[in-house]
């Protein structure tokens, strides 16, 4: 999942990175196959070059090594909110066939909801305003609902319609990209289809692990296998972030 997330960001100028394994991600990316791409953090750094696995966006490391930390008024006003950033790398607590994240709560019940989580953070402003966005996350029938319990991040709300209407910037979500598979926006379809499934995993598997019914891509290919560079970079990463 790290490794394929890793790959989305071989050609990208600019990502606005979400913290956990969008960060881990995107650190891989910029150790071996886009030393030049310009890690974002919410915090306000921009040219991050962190070592190790940032804690959060407040993590010293990424100020450190930052070409420049601007305020995070400007970095929303100035950067993200005109479409600067080229791409968003985000996590979420649950998605729904039309790229809608969310992050708040688990439950029917906004004020007592079964599970509360730790909110918006910049989310919302990444998925509207970066020109498009990668999530990722594992793949479950909890994690993938016929429809998220609240929308703390519109992706294309009920259809492809909905972004235009509420004036935002970017494509938004484009790919969600999980432990068992790569699921694509169609346009054509309006909503998530499953484009690539990762090696050992099978169409039935995902299928069930969705809870909605997925359309399956004519054109399904299988994730090719991480190369050992690749595993190595990640695991000396992993290993040097827990060790710290």
């Amino acid at each position: 999942m790290t490794i394929s997330a890793a790959r989305a960001l071989e050609f990208v100028t600019s990502c606005f990175v979400g913290v956990g394994i969008p960060s881990t991600a995107a650190i891989t990316a910029q150790r071996i196959l886009n030393p030049d791409l310009i890690l974002i953090y919410e915090s306000g750094t921009i040219g991050s070059r962190p070592d190790k696995i940032p804690l959060s966006i407040g993590d010293g490391a990424l100020c450190d090594s930052a070409i420049s930390t601007v305020s995070v008024p400007e970095m929303f006003n100035y950067w993200l909110q005109p479409g600067r950033i080229d791409t968003g790398l985000l996590g979420a607590a649950q998605v729904d066939r039309f790229g809608n994240l969310n992050s708040t709560v688990i439950g029917d019940e906004y004020r007592l909801p079964k599970v509360r989580l730790p909110g918006a953070g910049g989310a919302p402003e990444i998925a509207s305003s970066c020109e498009e966005v990668t999530v990722i996350i594992k793949h479950s029938r909890k994690a993938f609902p016929e429809k998220v319990d609240f929308i703390t991040s519109v992706g294309h709300g009920r259809d492809m319609s909905v972004r235009g209407a509420l004036g935002f910037a970017g494509q938004g979500p484009v790919r969600v990209i999980t432990d068992l598979g790569v699921l694509e926006m169609s346009e054509e379809h309006g909503e998530l289809i499953l484009a690539a499934i990762h090696p050992g995993v099978t169409v039935e598997t995902i299928a069930q692990a969705t809870g909605w019914d997925l359309i399956i891509s004519p054109n399904l290919v299988v994730t090719p296998e991480p190369t050992q560079i690749e595993l190595d970079t990640l695991r000396q990463l992993i290993m040097y972030s827990s060790t710290r």
